[in-house]
């Protein structure tokens, strides 16, 4: 989050639309742009409600359910979010157990020694990944190979479209290693390809599909994988 520099009152939808890339930049709150100032104010009534009531019982998982709820609340009355009745599905070859697993995820990571330099800039930050997501959601995506036996402190991410911070906490969250390795190990997935691959979701997505699939497809089906794990962000 950042500093407001200005002492110039607010509005409440200037308040709110403030945490979607604007002053106070929080991804984890950005719904509240799509929230009308009603609905906005009665999500920071519950909201306070359930941090006094935690006083008193010192539980957080009823905040923690609250904003879930307001986020998906927000998500869909931004006409973005998409409900669908079927899906493309193609039965496994082989068993999950003797397959040989790949992995494609949309979370942003990539290698210490092999960052994808965004626009050329080196060591971009997250802030600055946040700062100029317009131009990232006008260019083609750029694939980062993760070697599965990478020392966890060589793991990076960056991603201007959603809020990195759990993720750098564990990157289990959008980025399973640790997961499937330990499935390997069990005997649930046959082999753990590597390397594992990623990218920035927030992109292009006309260049994503002409531009960067059909080369990704080429190097998955090099690697002689037989199930790809997709990790959508």
């Amino acid at each position: 989050m950042t500093d407001i520099e200005s002492d110039a009152a607010e509005t409440l939808e200037e308040f709110k639309n403030s945490f979607s890339y604007g002053a106070r930049s929080d991804l984890t709150f950005k719904f509240l742009k799509s929230l009308s100032p009603e609905d906005a104010g009665e999500f920071f009534r519950q909201l306070l409600g359930e941090v006094g009531r935690s006083l008193d019982h010192g539980e957080v998982g009823p905040i923690h359910q609250l904003v879930f709820d307001w986020q998906v609340r927000g998500y869909e009355k931004s006409g973005r979010s998409h409900e669908y009745d079927t899906a493309p599905f193609v039965a496994p070859a082989k068993p999950v157990s003797a397959s040989k697993v790949g992995v494609l995820t949309s979370s942003g990571h990539f290698p210490a020694w092999d960052d994808p330099n965004p626009f050329g800039i080196e060591n971009m930050t997250q802030v600055e990944a946040e700062a100029r997501i317009s131009e990232f959601m006008r260019d083609t995506p750029a694939l980062s190979a993760i070697p599965i036996d990478i020392d966890s402190g060589d793991l990076r991410v960056r991603h201007g479209g959603y809020d990195v911070r759990s993720v750098s906490r564990d990157p289990e969250v959008a980025f399973p290693l640790q997961t499937l390795i330990a499935l390997e190990a069990e005997g649930v997935i046959g082999e753990l390809s590597s390397p594992m691959y990623s990218f920035t979701g927030a992109t292009s997505q006309g260049r994503l599909r002409r531009q960067a699939l059909p080369g990704w497809i080429d190097r998955l089906k090099g690697d002689g994988i037989d199930v790809l794990l997709l990790v959508p962000v």
